[in-house]
């Protein structure tokens, strides 16, 4: 009977120590001993409340019911979203979303968890209050330019008044400065206008360039055909006058101009023939016709040469005395020459009649008014 005793006592204690450690590996008791920690995690130990130790990651131990365990503190890179209202220099609400990167470190956990009571919100509040005092210095068109320089100005004090709380600032993001929607439409129309002007401003001068270059051209091409026709008369009153002198050493001097006249009103009329483009065309065919048009251009001439010389003197009265005695002089010597001219017509005229035969050697039929 002793001996079933002592082997039901030692079944009971072996039950009792299997429950026990049951309890310590599947119960509350087992967590409240043992607690894992993530990579990238801290957790922090506390003794009735007080700083204990730092719990890095993997598995550790705590003693139960006198040491407690913090929530997990994240040593990842975190992003925190911001979306300020805020008024511009010029009187303009404007939108703007921040963004903000910040880490906590391993040798700061401490400081992260314990100084600040609730680090996000006092991020927003260094956030709002840079981001708003850099814009109401700022005109609208200015904020958007200086965008990143808002983030710049944004970055600097937070990192400056985080360090020391544990927060360390990686990065800050001004993602973008949203007007009102009528005031962004306004903005839209202004730079359309401003890219119409610009546009029309091109236009004008292309225009302009265009038009100047094709006047230089017709002016140089009126100028070259100036100097072209210049060249032209030149030759040909250059050849004249040396057809006008041949004449004169052959001794056809009185009827020199006629002759010529003659030959260019001949020359004249082969190449309207050649060249022109009317199929009727009147002109005077008789060569007495071309003598009345050289006297008409002799006068012609003579008015004109009297003209010019008149203008010239017309500054003094002996100018114009003087003009008006060559003028005279002219007009005398164009009077001797058709005076000789007409008598040397007279003269030969005289010279023909002479020469005739008398009445008596004519036939009847030569003789006016005799019968048939």
């Amino acid at each position: 009977m002793e001996g079933i005793a002592a082997i039901l006592i030692v079944l009971v204690i072996v039950v009792v120590v299997l429950g026990v450690l049951a309890a310590l590996l599947f119960g509350g008791l087992r967590t409240s001993i043992m607690f894992t920690v993530h990579t990238q995690e801290n957790v922090i130990v506390e003794r009735f409340g007080k700083f204990r130790r730092v719990a890095r990651p993997g598995l550790n131990f705590k003693a139960p019911f006198i040491d407690s365990t913090t929530r997990p503190i994240s040593l990842r890179i975190q992003q925190l979203e911001v979306n300020i209202e805020s008024k511009t220099k010029d009187n303009v609400f404007v939108t703007v979303p921040v963004a903000v990167q910040y880490v906590i470190k391993e040798e700061q956990v401490v400081d992260a968890y314990y100084r600040l009571s609730n680090p996000e919100a006092q991020i927003r509040s260094y956030v709002f209050d840079t981001v708003r005092s850099a814009l109401s210095s700022l005109n609208l068109d200015q904020a958007f330019e200086s965008k990143d320089d808002i983030a710049r100005n944004v970055e600097e004090t937070l990192s400056a008044r985080m360090q020391e709380f544990g927060f360390n600032i990686v990065n800050t993001l001004v993602q973008d400065i949203s007007p009102d929607g009528r005031v962004r439409d306004s903005m839209n129309s202004i730079n359309a206008a401003q890219r119409d002007r610009v546009a029309a401003q091109s236009l004008a001068e292309a225009d302009k360039i265009k038009r100047v270059t094709q006047a230089e051209a017709e002016a140089e091409s009126k100028r070259l055909q100036g100097e072209g026709v210049a060249a032209q008369r030149k030759a040909i009153a250059m050849g004249i006058a040396e057809q006008y002198e041949m004449l004169r050493k052959v001794g056809i001097e009185h009827s020199a101009e006629q002759l010529l006249l003659m030959t260019q009103y001949f020359d004249t009329m082969q190449d309207v023939a050649r060249n022109g483009r009317s199929n009727v065309l009147y002109l005077p065919s008789n060569p007495g016709a071309v003598g009345s048009m050289g006297e008409e251009i002799r006068t012609a001439m003579l008015q004109a040469q009297a003209a010019h010389d008149a203008d010239e003197g017309a500054d003094t009265a002996e100018g114009v005395q003087r003009q008006q005695a060559a003028a005279q002089q002219r007009a005398q010597r164009e009077q001797q020459r058709a005076d000789a001219a007409r008598r040397q017509a007279e003269q030969a005229a005289r010279e023909a009649q002479r020469n005739l035969p008398n009445d008596g050697d004519l036939p009847p039929w030569a003789h006016p008014g005799s019968a048939n």
